[in-house]
């Protein structure tokens, strides 16, 4: 029997040659340090939210078992492979200083109470959410020249998308439980999507730029600056169509009424995504 795409043997971090990194080509590129090391402290923090994911959806096996034993895992091998691509083209950045640092304020901001107010909110919560981050992943791939960067973002950007798949799924089946309106989603996609540049990086990059670099730290003109630079790189990168078009999804507007209010919506989603 041919396996299916979701029996396929997922990637592993160890399938990454990190030795065939073009260390030159890279290193001297700070703001690419920035963008990956950033994202390996998200990504390795994952499991803090994993659990508070797990206690909202208690009862419900299925999505239980594909957040503990897929979700979870992938979302914490990402931040590994981030990890060891950074310390490779990095050595002397002190990871796991900066990321202890990063995870005692992070921890505050992962909190049940914070969810959505009901699941099928939640649901499309989390489809904005692996929009931004497949989108950034696309764009950190299109950023860069480097081989083994370029593969292993698109390695990422792929799994969440496929995350995306089921996160959807999932807010499909309790939107119908819930006899949630559009309006309500419309609420939650609107919210989420000014939340995409949120406390989440801002938090990582104070923490890496205290340990990298403590004396651009102590001048908050020049973090923003930086972050500003970041997410430059990410918005002339980025594909807003796309990008649009899986947010607005969960909203699944029949054809007359998409026609009336897309134009709207998309240029609300633009703004908000190139500001």
């Amino acid at each position: 029997m041919t396996p299916s795409r979701e029996e396929k043997k997922h990637w592993a971090v160890e399938d990454i040659d990190f030795t065939c990194i073009d260390v030159e080509r890279v290193r001297k590129d700070e703001d690419l340090f920035y963008l990956v090391a950033c994202a390996s402290f998200i990504e390795s923090g994952s499991d803090l939210y994993t659990h508070n994911l797990v206690e909202y959806y208690r009862g419900d096996a299925e999505v239980e078992g594909w957040l503990r034993g897929q979700w979870e895992r992938e979302e914490l091998q990402h931040g590994a492979a981030l990890r060891a691509y950074v310390l490779h083209v990095w050595p002397e950045f002190d990871w796991e200083r900066a990321y202890r640092g990063f995870l005692d304020e992070y921890s505050g901001y992962c909190k049940v109470e914070l969810l959505e107010p009901t699941r099928a909110q939640e649901l499309a919560a989390r489809c904005v959410v692996e929009t931004g981050t497949s989108a950034y992943y696309r764009a950190l791939a299109r950023a860069t020249d480097e081989p083994v960067l370029k593969h292993l973002a698109g390695l990422i950007a792929n799994d969440e998308v496929n995350h995306y798949k089921h996160f959807y799924k999932y807010f499909r089946r309790y939107r119908s439980q819930e006899n949630i309106g559009r309006s309500r989603v419309l609420g939650t996609l609107g919210r989420r999507t000014l939340e995409l540049r949120n406390e989440d990086a801002d938090c990582a990059i104070r923490h890496v730029v205290q340990v990298y670099k403590p004396e651009l730290a102590a001048d908050p003109a020049r973090v923003r600056e930086l972050a500003s630079r970041m997410s430059r790189t990410v918005r002339v990168n980025l594909k807003p169509e796309t990008t649009i078009k899986m947010i607005m999804r969960p909203l699944e507007l029949p054809a007359a009424l998409q026609a009336m209010i897309e134009f709207p919506i998309r240029q609300f989603m633009q703004r908000v995504i190139l500001r």
